[in-house]
């Protein structure tokens, strides 16, 4: 119980931490130049679940870890992303908005792509779990989505604007401890999942890696494509990285019933924060700058 309460409570002060790197401007430039926008939610919801289905068929895995890498490609955006953003000097505005976005269209998204997955991939094995995506907590993501990313954001922009000359300061203090939060989070994911992931990681790891390479490469590539610079490209990247992992693992063992299905999120849960961290590196060396 300590544990559902504290990690909401880390990922909205780490989203208040991104706020205060971000002013109102930001946000009505992302929505002035909207092909970025528009290719960053393309990457995140086709050519994240495209890439999937690829992996699927390359690595030859068994159907019910299939149908469950499956699931996770479904799933919106994560609520980092933004930050992992900012600490890779991305677009963390435009990163932010995709996520809200894609949450929100997650409501028609995706049932729509898991059941396409139970019928078409899983052959109707599992076609009986179906009548259960009907009670997808879909009304409790976009309030999560609400609560724990975009009123903290919100709040730091209003700070950062009261603020004045003290922003920068208050800025690096609370950059600092977020960091620690977001390391703390990791970490905790991977204890609390550790039998799992272990139990696991020979068999999926590589699918998950190939996946999560795969569409942030994608996802940079197609943000670039619209003509977007550089940081709108890492932010494409992230959000096509960056998956609702929880909403993967919550539809596989609490609705579906199949803990089996839950393992490729755990394992991806853990590839794509070392996915994004290698991402945070290459941006903020010359490996990316030139690009």
């Amino acid at each position: 119980m300590l544990a559902e309460m504290l990690l909401p409570a880390a990922l909205a002060f780490i989203m208040f931490s991104v706020g205060l790197s971000l002013r109102t401007a930001d946000f009505r430039l992302v929505f002035a130049r909207p092909a970025a926008l528009a290719a960053g939610l393309a990457g995140q919801l086709l050519l994240m679940p495209l890439v999937a289905f690829a992996v699927v068929l390359l690595t030859g895995m068994p159907d019910e870890l299939a149908v469950g890498l499956m699931i996770l490609a479904a799933c919106p955006g994560g609520a980092s992303s933004a930050f992992l953003t900012r600490l890779a000097r991305g677009n963390a505005a435009l990163s932010l908005s995709i996520t809200v976005l894609s949450s929100l269209a997650a409501l028609l998204t995706f049932p729509l792509l898991v059941k396409l997955v139970f019928v078409h991939l899983a052959g109707g094995a599992f076609a009986e779990g179906t009548r259960h995506l009907g009670a997808l907590p879909m009304e409790r993501l976009v309030g999560s989505v609400l609560a724990v990313s975009t009123l903290p954001t919100a709040l730091g922009v209003l700070l950062r604007h009261w603020s004045g000359p003290c922003a920068a300061a208050l800025e690096r203090v609370v950059g600092r401890v977020a960091l620690v939060f977001f390391a703390a989070i990791v970490l905790g994911t991977f204890l609390a999942h550790s039998e799992t992931i272990l139990a696991s990681l020979a068999t999926l790891g590589p699918a998950a890696l190939l996946l999560n390479v795969l569409a942030m490469a994608g996802g940079y590539m197609l943000v670039a494509a619209v003509g977007a610079g550089r940081r709108d490209a890492v932010a494409g990247a992230m959000e096509c990285g960056l998956q609702n992992a929880g909403l993967g693992i919550f539809v596989a063992i609490t609705l579906l019933q199949r803990p089996p299905m839950a393992a490729p999120s755990v394992v991806y849960a853990l590839m794509m924060n070392v996915g994004a961290l290698a991402l945070v590196y290459l941006a903020r060396t010359r490996l990316l700058r030139g690009l």
